[in-house]
């Protein structure tokens, strides 16, 4: 492992290599970014922010960034005999961590093979900066390794949903009824997951916060998240607000077209967290009421990773849409989508709908949404409603609320003049160079 790595790198990482040296004559700082997935398997905002980070910082000029994602069984293909990192689709200093005996219940690594891996990794990179914009697949414990094997480096924690205090998938939605969780604690979590004592949660708090002890700055998308965290125990002073920034530069935003602006659109991923469901239950409202000149359409994938009620919900609604006469049918499902084509999808509609229904930290759609002048509506907490501003560049509707939803998309396909007021109100959303410039402060002393 350690030698197929050193091969494949010692052009780039030998301290008087030209390639290693700024203009300046300076070396180059090295910068090793951590991410639970790479974009280009599974989509999502985490990994996109964080492959948007690796290509800005690539274009700087005194810096040498080096990507690492993890990956699970979801591509087989990809895992080689006796390896536990790769290159990735030959793409330069882009590595994959084919993650195996991953103790999901702990979030650390268990295997020997693989720790050994790693810590090769970091002897060969060397780097400056070691930046997790997540640890699932590695591990929480990673860190601490991190910072036994390279003490001078700083380290740098993105904190992009709080699976670090929720074992609910991160995203403090109480399962025992589906309301939000804004302070979780071990009765609360014991309640949520009873076949784990509150002792088990109280141990897990111990344990995380025992590994990000070893962060020297953390990094969250927006204000709304700093509370919960210092709430639960990380210190105020380490962290940091570095917005999402979305690296794709709309054209040419053609003039809207006349009549009215009845044609919405969902990006992400259908799962019970992003709130699908809440969409289809507010156009069977809708329907129900006689409300039908509108259009939806679904941008999105990852629905194996839905709940089996979920998935039935939002396949069986699918299958009995396609069923309907042609001029009957509202909602179409367009299916998975690559970054390259956000914008011919974007295009196609006249608002974006965001409605999650956790906290939802920052919301990447909304930036890409704004990019093309299109106004949001989403649920009315967390993330969402800081950015989105009620009435005044987007709407809001009452989070988990079909009716609520159902009530605000009325209005926005019949109101006069209340697409061209929000629409021209949508802020300019934050750049791959604006992210780049966050974090290098976050690098730096």
């Amino acid at each position: 492992m350690k030698g197929e790595i050193i091969v494949a790198l010692s052009d780039r990482i030998q301290t008087q290599s030209p390639k290693n040296k700024a203009p300046s004559g300076a070396l180059r700082k090295r910068v090793l970014l951590v991410s639970h997935y790479h974009p280009e398997l599974i989509r999502g905002g985490g990994q996109q922010c964080c492959y948007e980070l690796f290509q800005g910082l690539k274009a700087e000029a005194d810096i040498q960034p080096f990507f690492l994602a993890g990956t699970d069984d979801s591509y087989p293909a990809l895992y080689k005999l006796g390896a536990c990192i790769t290159g990735f689709d030959g793409r330069e200093n882009e590595f994959l961590y084919l993650s195996a005996d991953y103790d999901r219940l702990w979030h650390r690594t268990t295997s020997p093979r693989h720790i050994a891996a790693y810590t090769d990794l970091l002897q060969t990179l060397r780097p400056d900066v070691v930046h997790f914009q997540h640890f699932m697949l590695l591990g929480i414990d990673m860190l601490s390794l991190t910072r036994t094997v390279l003490p001078q480096c700083r380290i740098v924690f993105t904190l992009h949903e709080y699976l670090t205090m929720c074992d609910a998938r991160g995203h403090m939605v109480r399962l025992t009824d589906g309301s939000l969780c804004s302070e979780p604690s071990p009765v609360r979590c014991h309640q949520c997951l009873p076949h784990h004592s509150p002792d088990h949660f109280v141990m897990r708090k111990m344990w995380f916060l025992r590994h990000l002890s070893v962060v020297d700055r953390y990094a969250c998308a927006c204000h709304f998240q700093i509370a919960h965290h210092v709430d639960w125990g990380l210190d105020r002073s380490k962290i940091f607000v570095v917005p999402n920034g979305e690296g794709n530069k709309a054209k040419t935003v053609p003039a809207p077209l006349e009549g009215p602006k009845n044609r919405f659109g969902f990006f992400g991923q259908l799962v019970d967290a992003k709130g699908v469901h809440i969409i289809l239950r507010a156009v069977d409202i809708l329907r129900a009421e006689g409300f039908t000149d509108f259009k939806v359409e679904l941008n999105g994938d990852n629905i194996r990773f839905a709940t089996a009620p979920i998935r039935q919900e939002i396949e069986s609604f699918l299958a009995a849409e396609s069923q309907r006469p042609v001029p009957e049918q509202i909602v179409s499902n367009n299916g998975a989508y690559h970054v390259d084509q956000i914008e011919s999808r974007m295009l196609r509609i006249d608002w974006s709908l965001v409605p999650s229904i956790w906290w939802e930290t920052f919301g990447l759609v909304i930036s890409e949404a704004w990019m093309f002048k299109r106004p949001v509506i989403c649920s009315n907490v967390g993330g969402m409603a800081e950015r989105i501003q009620h009435d005044i560049n987007g709407l809001h509707f009452q989070i988990a609320d079909p009716r609520s939803l159902a009530a605000a998309m009325r209005r926005a396909a019949t109101e006069p003049g209340l697409w061209q007021k929000l629409s021209s109100a949508a802020p300019q959303a934050p750049s791959r160079a604006d992210v780049v410039k966050g974090y290098r402060a976050l690098y730096e002393d």
